[in-house]
């Protein structure tokens, strides 16, 4: 009899992390196609143990700590999904954000190393500068424009080459807060929103890149993977595809430039940084559902989401 798989979940309270733990755990989360098995192979009962760390649970900064929690749970692999993700706000916290998106990535590489554990950490779109033109493959030349991106290429590069870096891109939950939320809301109020027309990418939902990630837990592929919903698209397209699903009329959202932002944002953003997914359907792996089936799914669950905190 095959012994589950151990595995240790970083930044488990967070929008992808309680959608991971639940399907590992085998649950069906908030927004998930229960249908959607990219490997053909459902999450079998007792395949998995898992042990969800959140923020207030380790400190990924603390490399002592990081050492002795995969030193006492000795886990196969660790997914990890600690991450800081505020943007802006990274532009003027560069420290802060380097030690959790490079170094604490760096330690966590390292004692999976020591234990024999295999890593799956989490990086983004933001690594390139959106000046290709096309979708970004895993071998493109990265480049980042703001901190942020500099600091998730930064933890890649610590990773060893035994490593497996998802880059993703545009993440959205049921549980959490993101974007999707915020047009939603101002949407059942009656107000209008405007947004962006000039930045191109693609829109990941929270729940089927947990369950694509199930797929590298069992693989452990190793390297460079860009993994995100199929389609490309811009933040005006999600806020009218949104407005429309939730019943408001043509006029609810409105296209803007970047330049006309106000405030304008701290971070430069890349102008089109869509991820080509070739290389994982490529393995034979189902491609993630389309960005739309995805929103639709999210917006009609979000009604019964729960506080992730």
């Amino acid at each position: 009899m095959t012994s589950p798989t151990r595995v240790l979940v970083t930044g488990a309270s967070g929008q992808v992390g309680v959608d991971l733990v639940d399907i590992l755990s085998g649950a069906i989360p908030l927004g998930a196609d229960a249908t959607f098995q990219p490997d053909g192979q459902p999450v079998a009962d007792d395949e998995f143990i898992v042990l969800a760390l959140g923020r207030h649970d380790l400190d990924v900064t603390d490399r002592d700590a990081v050492a002795q929690a995969i030193d006492v749970s000795r886990p196969d692999v660790i997914v990890h999904l600690a991450a800081y993700t505020a943007v802006d706000r990274a532009e003027s916290d560069v420290e802060n954000c380097y030690a959790v998106n490079a170094t604490a990535t760096e330690s966590l590489s390292t004692a999976a190393h020591d234990a024999g554990a295999h890593l799956i950490t989490i990086s983004t779109d933001y690594v390139f500068d959106g000046t290709k033109g096309t979708a970004y493959v895993e071998d493109d030349d990265a480049n980042p424009l703001n901190v942020y991106g500099g600091s998730k290429l930064a933890g890649e590069l610590l990773c060893s080459d035994e490593d497996t870096v998802v880059r993703t891109s545009w993440v959205m939950g049921v549980r959490g807060k993101n974007v999707l939320h915020v047009i939603a809301d101002r949407a059942a109020s009656g107000a209008n929103v405007r947004f962006v027309n000039d930045q191109t990418g693609t829109v990941t939902l929270a729940a089927d890149l947990a369950r694509a990630l199930v797929t590298m837990v069992r693989q452990r592929p190793g390297g460079v993977w860009h993994v995100a919903n199929t389609g490309t698209t811009t933040w005006f397209e999600v806020a009218r595809f949104a407005g429309s699903v939730l019943g408001r009329e043509d006029t609810f959202a409105t296209p803007i430039a970047t330049s006309d932002l106000d405030p304008a944002p701290l971070a430069t953003r890349p102008t089109r940084s869509d991820l080509s997914t070739a290389k994982w359907q490529a393995q034979s792996w189902l491609a993630l559902p389309a960005w739309r089936d995805g929103v639709s799914r999210l917006l009609a669950d979000r009604v019964g989401r729960r506080d992730a905190s």
